[in-house]
């Protein structure tokens, strides 16, 4: 079949104009292209996003949460000082003071413990010493205490 043309077309087109009836190898290729780049740029673009949170994956718990939730915050709200910090943060190790203060926590807390037993101690020698005395007042209400003779209302008042 003869292909014809508009008279007014030129002789000699272009090789990425197609004609009539074939397939466009040019939009393909472009239509592939575009699709691989913005895949690429996608991919590393979220790389570079999660890369304070990779730097800060060693580091303690609490200053990774804190990087993971300024990157994602950086993320969404498309603020970049978020992710400048979320990076800072990952570069700078933190001291611990976790460790320490628990430490301290625990040794205030046996410190606590030994002197409420003293307390306790200290109490049920006081009950003593009351049920002592109530008992010898129900046994003889004119019975000399100890060194001497020490009216009732003094004994209970002291007790």
């Amino acid at each position: 079949m003869h292909e014809q043309f508009h008279p007014m077309t030129p002789h000699h087109l272009p090789f990425y104009i197609a004609k009539p009836g074939e397939t466009d190898v040019l939009m393909i290729v472009t239509a592939i292209f575009l699709i691989a780049a913005v895949l690429g740029a996608g991919n590393l673009y979220l790389r570079l996003h999660s890369l304070p949170e990779q730097m800060a994956h060693k580091s303690q718990k609490l200053q990774f949460e804190i990087v993971a939730v300024l990157g994602l915050l950086a993320l969404f709200t498309h603020i970049h000082l978020f992710w400048i910090a979320a990076l800072l943060l990952a570069l700078i190790d933190l001291p611990d003071f976790g460790t320490p203060l628990r430490s301290i926590a625990g040794s205030v807390e046996k410190i606590a413990d030994s002197s409420e037993g003293a307390g306790k101690q200290e109490a049920t020698d006081e009950e003593r010493t009351a049920e002592a005395v109530t008992a010898l007042d129900q046994t003889e209400p004119g019975a000399s205490r100890e060194s001497g003779s020490i009216p009732k209302k003094e004994a209970r008042g002291h007790a």
